[in-house]
């Protein structure tokens, strides 16, 4: 038996799905890896030692405490690609449209966040949801206040979570409570920068609200840092609603476009993350995918707001496709379930006449956010080496999941059922670092 660092902590068995590449791009066959009778092995360091078919567990592992989880499937934690940390109270607010939204309910209550005592709680409410739902990682916007972005590096900090945040960027265009100078601003990132990026699963991403919150002079400071700090991420929104679009050609008049005005400033690069992504133009998805962007689907989001509907094709398309993520959004989103999220995304694709399987969608939740993310050596995967960040999925978790997969005739058919009618009661289990942390521990046995 392996012994000392390297020895298993755990045995985990049960249905394993995991991805290699991205089943729109090279079909599902190609791009999946999982075993009907699987088993992830689990160190001590909270890594994964190895995965495969439960009858072929190396004699080194022959030992360890195995946990069942029979009838259930399991897979990398789930990964959210841009979620609201001070929005995690504010689901189903409503407004015509994204800019009255932002006016009378988000602005006001990242207002609250310049007091610690209230950043510090909500960090834990809004962690333990997340986990609750699945979710092991996630890209999160901040507010204003870098003593909120510190609360929460802390708290994810306790739990082993890989979490990418930053003080987010705002000089005009919004309430004196949530907006800080372009000055202040850099400095404010920079110093969280020294202090979080890169300590233990934290990274920094520079944050800028959008281009409407930013003034040139902000744009600049912030293209400064990330070329000061190439290993941190660019988080910001981009192309949302058509009030948005006209406001940013107002703005910025000599703009070829949205994303010219994020590129004009350095902002446009392989490790920038734009939310929504809903009506871009053939030359701006060019630039995107030349500069190896990812745009983030938020699809809840997008119904919800009545800002349009993605087209998961155009993205992707032939010869310049852009990286494509997934996400909640809360709390402009509408559940902090990927699962509901991608039920939505399905839906959104048939409107527009686009595909989107089962397989895409998990494809998303998991490798295809971590490779948008530069994470993808951490997390993502099952594969040995990787972060034992996991989630176990039962398929029979309600009544109405239980009834609908006794008509599935194969893997697809049953991930199917759980994008479509599974929520937060199909997590049978999660864990971080291989040390559970929601849900029932599963049967140990052989």
């Amino acid at each position: 038996m392996t012994t000392g660092a390297d020895a298993a902590a755990r045995v985990l068995r049960g249905r394993t799905l995991s991805f290699t590449d991205d089943p729109r791009v090279v079909g599902p066959d190609r791009a999946t890896c999982g075993h009907e009778d699987g088993a992830v092995v689990v160190g001590r360091r909270g890594r994964i030692l190895w995965h495969g078919a439960f009858a072929d567990l190396p004699r080194a592992h022959a030992d360890a405490p195995c946990e069942r989880h029979d009838g259930a499937v399991i897979l990398p934690g789930l990964i959210d690609a841009h979620v609201h940390f001070p929005q995690h109270r504010m689901l189903a607010a409503p407004a015509h449209d994204l800019l009255e939204w932002l006016d009378r309910f988000a602005f006001p209550e990242e207002a609250r966040y310049a007091a610690e005592d209230h950043a510090e709680a909500a960090a834990e409410s809004f962690l333990d949801k997340l986990v609750r739902h699945g979710t092991t990682s996630a890209l999160v916007f901040s507010t204003v206040h870098g003593n909120a972005a510190d609360c929460l590096f802390r708290a994810a900090q306790r739990r082993g979570l890989c979490l990418l945040t930053g003080t987010t960027m705002m000089d005009r265009n919004a309430p004196d409570a949530v907006t800080l100078d372009a000055e202040a601003s850099a400095r404010e990132s920079a110093d969280l920068i020294a202090s979080w990026h890169g300590v233990e699963r934290l990274r920094y991403a520079l944050t800028v609200r959008f281009a409407v919150t930013s003034s040139e002079a902000q744009l600049r400071l912030a293209g400064a840092l990330l070329a000061d700090h190439p290993g941190c991420l660019l988080h910001t929104h981009l192309s949302e609603s058509a009030a948005e679009i006209d406001f940013v050609k107002q703005l910025y008049p000599w703009s070829k476009d949205y994303t010219d005005v994020y590129a004009r400033f350095g902002l446009v690069s392989e490790g920038s993350v734009f939310a929504h992504g809903i009506h871009l133009s053939e030359r701006e998805c060019r630039a995107l995918h030349d500069a190896g962007s990812m745009v983030v689907h938020c699809p809840t989001s997008n119904a919800f707001l009545g800002s349009g509907l993605f087209d998961i094709e155009h993205l992707y398309a032939a010869p310049r496709p852009v990286r494509v993520g997934v996400a909640t959004d809360i709390g402009g989103g509408t559940s902090y379930s990927l699962l509901q999220t991608l039920a939505e995304a399905y839906k959104i694709a048939r409107l527009k006449g686009r595909s989107f399987s089962a397989f895409d969608g998990f494809y998303l939740a998991t490798l295809g956010n971590a490779r948008g993310l530069r994470l993808d050596a951490e997390i993502g995967t099952l594969d040995a080496g990787r972060w034992a960040d996991v989630v176990v999925l039962d398929p029979r978790a309600t009544p109405v999941l239980a009834a609908r997969q006794e008509l599935s005739q194969s893997l697809e058919d049953m991930l199917f059922a759980l994008m479509m009618l599974g929520d937060d009661r199909a997590v049978r289990a999660v864990y971080v670092r291989g040390r559970q942390v929601a849900g029932r521990t599963g049967r140990h046995s052989r």
